[in-house]
């Protein structure tokens, strides 16, 4: 399939779903699953540099994770830290820019030194901004812009009449990015699950029915296919004349 090189959407959001489900099909461990995940995460990502996708967010740990088992928890912490230390080393190579959204501030130490170590040997790449939502909700992302904003009220920072929705994006881990024109979705999970619920207004949704593991550079441009072939009208009125 040829994709339209000047219809690309700028900002691709996807929830990595799907690992252990991946890996119970193959009779392999979660860990593997989760590996399996990771490995196929850099292939995206690198694919999406390739093709002039400008940003990339995607959704690799939520708040509601620590639910998980122990062992499970413990093993994506160690999987993050490895794939960014492995990262941080080939960064100038891809020219990509690694950010973060979440609280790392619960996070380890050690996890915490690799995750900024990146952020900062990647700051000055020009080219693709992947955005990791580690340990990231939606409304606890909300509700911490709404307390800065609260503060600079109290403050008198800000007027009340200052408040407005620039204002709110741009206290949000987002900051400076643009609204994502993409959300993928894999293992046909119908749910936004507390991801992205402010920037995700006029996305364009998109569920296909494999595993994040399973889910390839064809997949991706599959994706891209399938968006490029929709009408985005962010709210107003469909074009009579088609």
């Amino acid at each position: 399939m040829e994709l339209d090189k000047d219809n690309l959407p700028e900002h691709i959001a996807i929830i990595l779903d799907g690992n252990r489900r991946w890996a119970k099909d193959r009779g392999l461990s979660t860990k593997e699953g989760h590996k399996a995940g990771s490995k196929n995460l850099e292939n995206i990502a690198l694919k999406c540099n390739e093709l002039g996708i400008k940003y990339l967010t995607v959704y690799a740990f939520s708040t509601e994770n620590w639910k998980r088992s122990k062992d499970e928890v413990s093993a994506l912490m160690f999987i993050l830290k490895a794939y960014l230390d492995s990262f941080s080393k080939k960064a100038d190579s891809y020219n990509i820019k690694l950010s973060l959204s979440g609280d790392i501030s619960v996070l380890s130490e050690s996890l915490q030194k690799s995750i900024n170590t990146a952020i900062e040997k990647t700051k000055n790449n020009t080219g693709l901004v992947f955005n990791i939502a580690f340990n990231y909700g939606g409304r606890q992302e909300i509700v911490r812009a709404v307390k800065i904003i609260g503060e600079k009220l109290l403050l008198g920072e800000i007027k009340l009449d200052d408040i407005n929705e620039n204002l709110i994006s741009d206290n949000l881990y987002t900051k400076g990015m643009p609204d994502p024109d993409l959300m993928i979705r894999t293992s046909k999970e119908l749910r936004t699950s507390n991801f992205l619920p402010w920037q995700l207004t006029y996305t364009e949704f998109y569920f296909p029915d494999v595993h994040w593991p399973e889910f390839d550079e064809e997949q991706l441009k599959l994706a891209i296919y399938e968006y490029q072939k929709r009408n985005r009208r962010f709210g107003g009125r469909p074009d009579e004349t088609k």
